[in-house]
């Protein structure tokens, strides 16, 4: 009893057959929709991902042990940042991935480096040139009128779930669809690509609240030129630079 760490003999559980290499060698090729509903970004958005994080040092170690390559990294952690509840759970993101659970927490933790990394962040999240602009106001345009082509992005909020109720100010976290989240706000142009955001912000912060935390909502003189505004819903306060 004292010399074994299990006073039971332990039997190795074989893994079974992975889901994911099925979803990175064949839905990306043949249905990009179906690789969509697994890793909720298109097969070329992937790869423009990868491509960009790929050269990380994170990726890389001294050991002999060669790391599993990026694509899979970012595909385990896509597919976990995809899913609530007991689908995101780690033994069922490892059962989907065909990895062990302590792998899941590892590569997680080795995506979620490389993205909060300012170099990545001024690549992915940037304001748009003259070029994107002109082309946001060009859709605006056709999609409604003229009078409306200085509405060339958008901003909205979003609820993220937490799994619990966080211990400090656990309450303020409390939205109000009755779960315990954060808000983030989202500025983007028509095409859905972000140009920026905000974050920090519990889940009873009104969207008004926490858009005027934003760089846009704060830098909006330098930023937006004359006739220029944002479109937004019937939370956000209704100015000239907001409609």
């Amino acid at each position: 009893m004292y010399t074994d760490r299990y006073q039971m003999p332990q039997d190795q559980l074989p893994q079974g057959p992975a889901y994911l290499m099925h979803v990175l060698t064949v839905y990306k090729h043949s249905r990009p929709d179906h690789f969509r509903e697994n890793l909720r970004v298109s097969p070329t958005t992937f790869d423009r991902v990868v491509s960009t994080i790929e050269n990380d040092p994170v990726f890389s170690n001294n050991s002999q042990n060669a790391q599993i390559p990026v694509e899979i990294q970012l595909a385990i952690t896509l597919y976990r940042f995809g899913h609530y509840g007991n689908a995101a759970g780690l033994q069922q993101v490892a059962n989907w991935a065909g990895v062990a659970k302590g792998t899941v927490e590892l590569v997680t933790r080795r995506v979620i480096t490389v993205i909060l990394h300012p170099t990545f962040l001024r690549t992915a999240v940037r304001y748009p040139t003259p070029d994107e602009k002109e082309k946001a106001k060009v859709w605006v345009e056709k999609h409604s009128c003229r009078a409306w082509r200085g509405g060339w992005c958008l901003v909205d909020g979003t609820l993220v779930p937490l799994y619990d109720r966080p211990f400090w100010y656990g309450e303020s976290y409390f939205d109000r669809k009755c779960n315990y989240s954060l808000n983030i706000q989202i500025i983007s142009l028509p095409n859905l690509r972000i140009i920026d955001f905000g974050f920090g912000f519990t889940g009873s912060t009104h969207d008004s609240t926490a858009w005027e935390e934003t760089h846009l909502a704060r830098e909006h003189d330098t930023l937006l030129e004359d006739g220029e505004f944002i479109w937004a819903d019937s939370a956000y306060p209704v100015g000239y630079y907001c409609s």
